[in-house]
């Protein structure tokens, strides 16, 4: 096999398959900064010539080395959870203010309707005296451990805009995913499996569907892998009936040498990823069985989880999340599907659905913040939980439902941060006493992207990719997202 040094050999391809068009469109400072970088000893293509997921050294110290996200699609509503409003209590079911729908556009609610105050109890908790409601019991075991941020918004309020936004830093398709750029910056810690994994609970894909993890136009070794906590842990990845190990390396091999001639020929950059791919898949062989099977763990490990070996469920992905971060996997995305408390039926609402939900994921995530502080890894691993927007102060009741339920809100809505150079303890922002506005620090998705990145040690403004004559960037084009430099230990 060819043993070039596949770094050299990508920069080398890449640098020889551009054209004259190619290289406008990348020269965003002219030529003469062009000459000025080489006289300073700068690589002019370094930013856009990283040849795989091999780590990569953060543009400053990091606080935090690997992520684990836990999405809830569809939304949780945070006045059952965390952003305790006792004066909505009090006018629970009158109507609502006028202001709050004078020229407000919904997604379902109609007319004026009724406030609606929390049907669960509040207690406080920890030294830091967060709110947490009856719902969550185990996590608010971990308050003091917990950075609240209450003042979020985003733009959109339709959940597949509103996962894209958060995800990809665009409410349309063709974005690459946060999973993505944070691999792209720092590569993987584990040589034998993707730096960046996903996996889906409640039976189904979020509404953004598989875009939340692609890669689009960054490299796509980048892309998020989605395991399964069920049947093969990846699809694909086993060697077909009557295949033995030995036959595959000789067929990759085979392989490998029909691809470098196609990249020969072709000099498309994509060739030799695709060759990466190969390898890491025939690596992942022998090292994601055993990353995956959590049936090694102790009696007492499944217990505290509430998981069960061989079946899909989100206890099962909380476990399998810390032990690809004790191998090194980057970044780490769970989507939990069936938050989208509506009302509309006992599917859907605060009283049946809700508190399902609750159940299944509450004891896992308290699991997993006890097992990666016991550990020593949550100093190291930014751990992050919320969804793609809120949940109105008002009562949905589409159609006169009778069942209790919140419609989509952007203005507001509560996510929390744990481990990962974030303010233990601490609670950011907070909203009006009903819960439907602001009044202090606002956090907009954008705001949170850069945070992330620069808790990785990524410069959110200057971590980009030359795509379409543009730098992209996952907070957007402009220079108005700011690092939350407050909720910063």
């Amino acid at each position: 096999m060819n043993t070039i040094d596949p770094l050299n050999e990508l920069a080398f391809t890449r640098a020889s398959a551009l054209t004259r068009r190619h290289f406008l469109q990348r020269c965003n400072a002219g030529l003469g900064a062009l000459a000025l970088g080489q006289l300073a000893g700068q690589s002019a293509s370094a930013a856009d010539t990283k040849p795989s997921a091999e780590m990569q050294l953060p543009m400053y110290a990091p606080k935090a080395k690997q992520v684990i996200y836990l999405h809830m699609a569809g939304s949780p509503p945070q006045h059952e959870m965390f952003d305790y409003k006792p004066e909505l209590m009090k006018h629970h079911l009158k109507p609502c203010p006028q202001e709050f729908i004078e020229g407000k556009t919904f997604a379902f609610i109609k007319g004026r309707p009724k406030l609606l105050g929390s049907i669960y109890d509040f207690q406080q908790y920890g030294e830091s005296g967060a709110w947490v409601s009856e719902t969550m019991p185990h996590l608010a075991k971990h308050v003091d451990d917990l950075c609240f941020i209450k003042s979020m918004h985003t733009d959109q309020f339709n959940h597949a805009p509103a996962q894209l936004l958060l995800h990809t830093g665009s409410s349309q398709f063709g974005g690459a995913s946060m999973g993505s750029w944070i691999t792209y910056g720092l590569g993987s810690m584990n040589n034998n499996l993707p730096g960046y994994m996903v996996m889906v609970s409640g039976g189904k894909n979020p509404s953004g569907g598989k875009s939340l993890w692609g890669s689009s136009f960054l490299p796509s070794v980048y892309q998020g892998v989605q395991c399964r906590a069920k049947g093969d842990p990846i699809l694909y990845v086993s060697n077909p009936e009557g295949m033995s190990r030995k036959v595959r390396r000789k067929s990759l091999d085979a392989l490998s040498k029909l691809n470098r001639l196609e990249l020969q020929q072709y000099q498309d950059p994509e060739t030799l990823t695709r060759i990466e791919q190969y390898e890491l898949a025939y690596r992942m062989q022998v090292s994601v069985p055993g990353v995956m099977n959590i049936s090694k763990e102790s009696p007492e490990t499944l217990s505290k989880y509430g998981a069960k070996p061989g079946e899909a469920s989100f206890a099962n992905n909380c476990l399998l999340a810390r032990r690809l971060i004790e191998q090194g996997t980057r970044f780490v995305q769970l989507f939990d599907w069936g938050w989208d408390i509506h009302g509309t039926a006992k599917v859907d609402d605060l009283e049946t659905q809700f508190p399902q939900k609750c159940r299944e994921t509450d004891q896992p995530i308290s699991a997993l913040l006890t097992d990666l502080k016991e550990r020593g890894l949550l100093e190291e691993t930014l751990v992050i939980w919320g969804g793609e927007f809120g949940r109105t102060p008002m009562n949905e009741a589409r159609g006169g439902s009778k069942f209790l339920g919140r419609d989509h809100h952007p203005d507001c809505f509560t996510t929390w941060m744990a481990g990962g150079g974030v303010k233990p303890g601490i609670t950011y922002g907070t909203t009006d006493d009903l819960g439907y506005s602001v009044v202090d620090n606002p956090v907009h998705v954008r705001d949170f992207q850069a945070t992330i990145q620069h808790l990785l040690g990524l410069d959110p403004h200057k971590h980009s990719f030359p795509y379409q004559g543009l730098n992209q960037r996952l907070i957007g084009p402009t220079a108005s997202p700011k690092v939350v430099h407050d909720i910063l230990a």
